[in-house]
């Protein structure tokens, strides 16, 4: 490239970024021709001097970009023989180097992945649409108390502790630790003190920990079937063998084949089954207990949403219950505060607790200190009570209008509802043979998102038609007309009258 063409060059693209410092720009174009070796090695650049005068601009413009193209190699000085390109272009097994940047090969997506990648993309279940009728599992955040969080917040960063804005250690902030170990002893009879407790960014968060510090290549985990995609995805993002047992009604129900191959991992939703609603039966977990303790099998409690109960007194946590220390109990603040919040927490076994403190910080480099103190302050000061109480009653009314709407319009015959006794969702069950994929996409295109209910299921062959229905984001003059439009879609795709 002749020294005319550097300066022509640069006036064609200099102004290209308003706002963007000149002297900036002037490197930045040097650096990428070079990186793009149109300019390649033993290349002599005009003198800053020259250059200068060529782009109308000062000598000291453009002695800042050579100068930090000196510093970083890409440039080198000869003496008073000027300025020159280096010889920067690394050799591969003797190939000559290229003369002219070239795209990369294309390569699908698919074979870039590992077959753990494509197996998690090709299963995804993750939703773009987080709100509205009817999105299963999303609280209603704009009934949340800002302006008492925002308080709680402003003071904690009005003169915040060193400690709390370096990295963070020890499992957590210790008093958000100390306020859910008294919480969750009196909400739901987990046994446990503030140092079994670890935060998490979360249930997938927590899953994934469990499987790093738990989980060898071959290990299995029996997960019901149906479950939350979300869970069988993590496990199986670890590379742990799934392995689905089936729901009765009194829960996971495995056969005599299965009992026999004891796996490492049992992962439960025994307060409110994910997604059928069902409550574990005493006597089912009492038998999970000993099963576990007799072949030294991990279970997973999963209790995502056990604040929200409408019609009688929930079971205990299986934790509470679970006299061998083989109870790894998860929750999260997504239901009962708000999903962006992103956090949640792992209470653990005595003799697990040291190295999931170790592992959570060695992994993840917790933090978000002040965010977890705004959250302890929130319970300690009776906040987090009295919020859960509002939205039971307003979540409980929600669930009425949404049962009104459904008997309104089907006879129990046609379609029923079930597992509306707590949590944020119900399942409504459709006649066999109904295409539930096809009811929610003809549901989405008229503006109302559902789940269906057989993508649940890992076991095709063992799928229900229905759909999962949210209500508690819906507003609750909202949900009769989107439930028309939903019955509408319904009888278009089920040929039901």
């Amino acid at each position: 490239m002749r020294t005319f063409t550097v300066s022509d060059y640069l006036l064609l693209h200099l102004d290209k970024v308003p706002g963007q410092p000149r002297n900036q720009r002037i490197y930045q174009l040097l650096r990428q021709l070079i990186l793009d070796r149109v300019l390649p090695a033993d290349t002599r650049l005009p003198s800053s001097r020259d250059l200068a005068l060529q782009l109308g601009l000062s000598r000291n413009t453009v002695l800042y970009g050579y100068e930090q193209l000196l510093a970083e190699g890409y440039l080198e000085t000869r003496g008073s023989g000027g300025t020159y390109v280096a010889d920067t272009v690394p050799m591969l097994d003797g190939a000559p180097p290229a003369t002219a940047r070239r795209k990369p090969a294309t390569a699908s997506a698919h074979s870039a992945l590992s077959q753990r990648g494509r197996k998690l993309v090709a299963h995804a279940g993750a939703s773009h649409q987080q709100w509205g009728a009817f999105v299963p599992g999303v609280p209603d955040v704009t009934q949340f108390p800002h302006k008492t969080w925002n308080a709680l917040q402003s003071r904690i960063w009005r003169n915040p502790p060193v400690a709390s804005l370096t990295y963070g250690h020890g499992g957590g902030y210790q008093p958000l630790r100390e306020a859910l170990a008294n919480y969750l002893k009196v909400s739901r009879s987990v046994d446990c003190t503030p140092e079994q407790i670890v935060i998490t960014g979360g249930i997938h968060q927590s899953i994934d920990l469990c499987m790093r510090l738990l989980s060898d290549p071959g290990d299995a985990a029996w997960v019901e079937d149906p479950c939350y995609w979300g869970a069988r995805n993590m496990l199986a993002a670890a590379g742990v063998e799934i392995r689905p047992v089936g729901l009765d009604q009194e829960g996971i129900c495995p056969k005599p084949g299965q009992l026999a191959r004891p796996p490492r991992f049992i992962f439960v939703t025994p307060s409110h089954q994910y997604p059928l609603g069902t409550v574990m039966s005493l006597s089912r977990r009492r038998m999970l207990l000993e099963y576990a303790q007799r072949h030294g099998c991990w279970i997973i409690e999963d209790d995502y949403d056990s604040e929200f109960r409408y019609g009688g007194r929930p079971l205990a946590s299986l934790q509470g219950m679970d006299r061998g220390e083989r109870v790894l109990y998860m929750g999260t603040f997504s239901k009962t505060m708000f999903p962006g919040l992103r956090l949640g927490y792992l209470v653990l076994p005595e003799a697990l607790a040291p190295a999931f403190v170790t592992g959570m910080e060695e992994v993840y480099r917790s933090g978000h200190a002040p965010l977890q103190a705004t959250m302890a302050a929130f319970i300690e000061r009776g906040h987090f009570n009295a919020h859960i109480r509002r939205m039971r009653l307003l979540y409980g009314s929600r669930l009425e209008i949404l049962q009104r709407a459904i008997a309104a319009e089907f006879a129990p015959e046609q379609v029923h509802a079930a597992g509306a006794d707590a949590g944020l969702h119900l399942t409504l069950y459709l006649p066999p043979g109904c295409d539930d994929r096809a009811v929610a996409q003809t549901a989405q295109q008229m503006g109302i998102a559902v789940r269906p209910l057989s993508g649940y299921y890992h076991q095709h062959a063992r799928s229900q038609s229905g759909l999962v229905l949210g209500y508690a984001c819906v507003e609750s003059a909202h949900i009769a007309p989107a439930f028309a439009q939903l019955a509408r879609a319904i009888r278009l795709t089920a040929r039901i009258g």
